[in-house]
């Protein structure tokens, strides 16, 4: 496949939850600063009740008409490059592959829990074990986290967050999963370890809560966390993540989430891993951890800010150059 002649077109297909469009769109953005690129964002929804059905069973009749065609449209080309991430988007992409006749090629983001080989490409995280010969194995999942993109995002935020007293503290917190929980005395016990180490340390919080993150747990910690220098970021408004890492001299980060893992990893800032409350063996999170310890990004937290420095990850880039390089040998 001939790549550079034309600026590239990519296709981003999710169902439009942020913490799965954003590896999709995150892998899609650093192709384009490696390439000229126009990227083209799909969202999808399958009706109801045919949304439990196996990719194999599901056709274009099923999806929610009041979301994005994934496809071409009458007198639209084909793009180059899609990209798709999540379970709802499989189906469209096995049919992507079959119906573009090679115009298009096709990369899905995450272990697809398929044969990688009806893929042009997966891009998986090392910690699901997948193999295959148009595998690439990264740690952590694809994102969004730039130099650039938090320089950018910061100037919003900067009148609250620059005049913070140093250490700033990131906090990211996530939320009850199939592994993991967050009960509201853990989360108690948690924001009263963050508290003693800020006041400690003379410096200021910055805290922002997931979707996941129990309305329990979220008041516990705020309690906690309330009378702190910092912000406390409360779902209203623009989401200050990105400013929040670009001003960070710490993140902590809970175990829960390969995201906000990768993401705090990206930084160069010391990563603090919060515990959670297993609910079964952590499996690939600890085997995510592991990686990330070994490339010296993070380590557990201890109750002090301790720093250190390490080589960022660029996992992201390091996932968009192999992309590129598997079209020019399609």
């Amino acid at each position: 496949m001939e790549v550079g002649a034309r600026p590239l077109s990519i296709r981003v297909v999710t169902d439009g939850r942020a913490g799965i469009e954003n590896q999709a769109l995150g892998l899609a953005e650093a192709v384009a600063q490696l390439t000229p690129a126009v990227i083209v964002i799909r969202r999808i929804r399958w009706r109801r009740t045919f949304d439990w059905l196996p990719s194999g069973l599901k056709s274009l009749a099923m999806l929610d008409p009041a979301f994005d065609p994934p496809f071409p449209t009458s007198g639209e080309r084909w793009p180059d490059l899609w990209i798709a991430a999540g379970r709802a988007s499989l189906p469209l992409s096995l049919a992507a592959r079959r119906k573009s006749g090679g115009q298009t090629f096709v990369v899905q983001v995450q272990d697809p829990r398929l044969d990688p080989a009806r893929f042009d490409l997966v891009i998986a995280p090392a910690h699901d074990g997948l193999a295959g010969h148009n595998v690439v194995s990264i740690t952590g999942s694809p994102h969004r986290i730039t130099p650039e993109g938090l320089g950018a995002a910061a100037s919003d935020f900067a009148p609250v967050l620059a005049a913070l007293p140093r250490p700033r503290v990131a906090v990211l917190i996530g939320g009850r999963s199939k592994a993991f929980d967050l009960t509201p005395d853990h989360a108690a016990v948690l924001a009263n370890r963050i508290a003693a180490a800020v006041q400690t340390s003379g410096g200021s919080v910055m805290l922002t809560y997931s979707r996941r993150t129990p309305g329990a747990a979220k008041t516990a910690m705020t309690e906690r966390l309330s009378g702190l220098p910092g912000l406390i970021w409360n779902g209203e408004g623009p989401n200050p993540l990105f400013a929040m890492l670009h001003f960070a001299d710490h993140i902590l980060v809970t175990e829960d989430s390969a995201n906000m893992a990768a993401e705090a990893a990206s930084t160069g800032r010391p990563v603090h891993t919060l515990p959670m409350v297993a609910l079964k063996p952590p499996g690939k999170f600890a085997d995510l951890h592991a990686d990330l310890r070994n490339t010296g990004a993070a380590r557990p937290f201890d109750g002090r800010l301790e720093t250190w420095d390490y080589t960022p990850l660029a996992e992201t880039e390091r996932a968009a150059r192999a992309v590129l390089e598997a079209m020019r040998r399609a």
